[in-house]
């Protein structure tokens, strides 16, 4: 404990035994100089028999014996000084003082041996020795106010901030394992990011060129395609993964027990291009299948609508949509149920669609508020009821839409354990707004059929998720874990999930991952993404300098693992994240920041040997055109032969609508 006292005490030692060096000093100066002392009538009698006593002890037997000492006190002296610290204080100048006062204190010897007169040889030496012993005292001095403990020179906190991670490989039949390495404690070490539960769905986040298809997606098709799993790839940017997926699959083809069938939607080129109807009628069970198709379609048109559902100009067209689809699918046993004929329906005049809509029992309650209004002459309520969605629809009245929507060249059960399928839907960035709705409608239709008991395992990848509009991504996640169904969604950023799905639905995608990894992202995502890993124990130091003392205050502290500033600054290939673990295979280090390793050597030499993806079919613009001609005049037989049928049934005359 620190008194008044004590340190008063020690300063007492401390002057006392530097006073016994300085009378050391002088003694050795008077005895070696005895001759020009006396010279100069600095000698008296009672000195002589002083020094005579001191020699008798052996003080002076030899030349450095007495300096010896005398230095030897003077060290001592220094130890228990405590000069006032100084942050510009070094060892160098302090040294150098040192070093050059030891020097000049023993080598004054010399000069008795350079000069001759006593005189001289006295006055030098003695003006050497007490130099050498000030800069000697100097330099301890100097020595004292140096501050002897360093802070941290990591600027930014990065050694602080690494923690362990996993290091083990772990796999399954259904993981996802990515070598890395991470930084810990300024030793670079190995490291796998093990995504051993995918089915818990995976979020990959990041800015534009962060990485997230070179290192994370394209690892997650190849993987996947080895397992064995039926895939389901939306590729925003056609054809980047698509191509992946292709040759990945001739590779490991062998791998299945019943070799996958691989197929494509692309609008832009029909020759690579399988037909699909996403309104197949053997997968529209009841009117609900109806409803969400409706929904998907005309959200994926009108974005702006996502906010406002539940609204009376919102319901409406949908109401009105899902009754054509209805109608449709229960015509003729659905052979017209097709989105291309829905659109063509919708465009005949009200008195005649509301006729022969008013055929189907199931969807009265849907057209009833039409025909009410339509009656009453409350056109403008009307128009804005059904334009809205007329409007909409018309968008996609294009005969290459129209070619593919209404072929069966495949089904959409990808995870049919009779007829396993991978399936890449391809976008165009130039003509999402278009292309995006139609593939929200395939989409939708897919996830309800592969979200099924006794399927096979399937992954889904939704690359650039915002392009498309799903709103079962939430109940897909939390209810197809149970069926083998892993989920990807990659997203640049919360606030573009946000924009195009409202906050609401945009927290629920972002708060029900299991799996996240991110790389460089900012604002809001990064902050949200620092709090959901934790907080690690982290060395904390201080300094405090007084004009008596130096403290120096070390902690420890609960502090952010990955900070936001982290996050946002991170390079292209460095991902933060955290992984959802099983209760066989417990994962203590679910955290992670690292730099994911690639073969890029071998991945450039792989892309390089990649084969193009063939032209399945030929298809010139009359085969289109004949097709888009034929679902018009289809829509025509339907519209003729069910009037006539209901005006020569007197039974159902009343059901034609004519406004007074």
């Amino acid at each position: 404990m620190n008194t008044g006292e004590n340190e008063q005490g020690l300063r007492k030692v401390i002057d006392l035994t530097r006073m016994i060096s300085i009378v050391l000093v002088l003694l050795h100066c008077y005895f070696y100089c005895y001759a020009a002392f006396k010279q100069w009538h600095c000698t008296a009698p009672i000195g002589d028999r002083i020094l005579g006593n001191l020699a008798h002890t052996g003080l002076f037997t030899s030349f450095y014996k007495s300096k010896w000492i005398a230095a030897a006190f003077l060290l001592l002296s220094l130890v228990g000084v405590k000069g006032r610290k100084s942050e510009k204080m070094s060892y160098k100048k302090a040294f150098a003082y040192f070093i050059l006062g030891w020097i000049i204190y023993f080598t004054s010897a010399l000069c008795f041996s350079i000069f001759s007169s006593a005189t001289t040889q006295s006055i030098t030496y003695i003006t050497c020795t007490v130099i050498g012993y000030i800069l000697i005292l100097t330099g301890g001095g100097l020595l004292t106010r140096i501050i002897k403990v360093k802070l941290s020179t990591d600027v930014f906190n990065k050694l602080n901030e690494t923690f362990p991670q996993e290091e083990r490989l772990l796999e399954n039949e259904y993981s996802i394992n990515l070598p890395a390495k991470y930084n810990l404690k300024g030793k670079e070490r190995k490291s796998w990011i093990n995504f051993i539960n995918p089915m818990r769905g995976l979020l990959v986040l990041g800015s534009p060129g962060s990485g997230k298809s070179y290192f994370i997606i394209q690892h997650i098709i190849r993987q996947h395609i080895e397992k064995g799993f039926s895939l389901f790839i939306y590729d925003f940017k056609y054809d980047d993964l698509t191509r992946i997926a292709y040759n990945h699959l001739l590779k490991h083809k062998n791998g299945y027990t019943i070799e996958p069938r691989f197929y494509i939607i692309n609008f832009d080129d029909l020759n690579r291009c399988h037909r699909c109807n996403p309104l197949h009628p053997e997968d529209m069970k009841d009117i609900t299948d109806a409803v969400e198709s409706a929904r998907t379609i005309l959200l994926g048109l009108n974005r702006s609508w996502i906010r406002k559902q539940g609204e009376f100009f919102i319901e409406s067209p949908i109401n009105f949509v899902t009754a054509v689809i209805w109608y449709l699918r229960k015509y003729k046993a659905g052979e017209y149920c097709t989105l291309p004929h829905v659109i063509e329906l919708m465009q005949i005049d009200h008195e005649k669609l509301f006729t022969i809509l008013r055929t189907e029992p199931e969807i009265e309650a849907y057209i009833n508020p039409f025909i009410s209004a339509y009656l009453s002459n409350s056109m403008e309520q009307l128009e804005g009821q059904i334009d809205a969605a007329k409007i909409g629809m018309a968008r996609l009245a294009s005969p290459i839409l129209y070619y593919v929507m209404t072929g069966n060249d495949f089904t959409l059960d990808i995870n049919n354990p009779a007829a396993p399928k991978i399936v890449c839907l391809a976008n165009n960035p130039q003509k999402q707004e278009v292309y995006g709705a139609v593939l929200s409608l395939y989409i939708s239709r897919m996830t309800k059929l592969v979200n099924q008991r006794d399927k096979l395992k399937s992954s889904l990848i939704f690359d650039e998720f915002p392009t498309i509009f799903f709103k079962g991504i939430d109940n897909l996640i939390a209810t197809a874990r149970s069926n083998k169904v892993a989920t990807t969604i990659a997203v640049q950023d919360y606030s573009q999930l946000k924009n195009e799905y409202s906050r609401e639905q945009a927290e629920v995608v972002m708060n029900i991952m299991g799996n996240v990894i991110s790389g460089q992202v900012s604002g809001d995502t990064a902050k949200f993404l620092s709090e959901k890993f934790g907080r690690i124990l982290q060395d904390k130091e201080s300094i405090s300098i007084n004009a008596s003392d130096t403290s120096v205050s070390r902690s420890k502290q609960l502090e952010q693992a990955v900070p936001p500033s982290v996050i946002s600054g991170l390079s292209s290939g460095e991902f933060v994240g955290i992984v959802a673990d099983n209760p066989d295979t417990v994962i203590d280090l679910k955290a992670f920041h690292c730099k994911v390793v690639n073969d890029h050597k071998a991945l450039e030499k792989e892309g390089a040997n990649f084969q193009p993806i063939p032209a399945f079919k030929h298809v010139d613009n009359a085969v289109v055109q004949r097709n888009y001609q034929q679902i018009k005049q289809d829509v025509q037989d339907i519209l003729e032969s069910e009037m006539e049928a209901i005006l020569n049934d007197p039974a159902k005359v009343n059901l034609v609508v004519v406004k007074n």
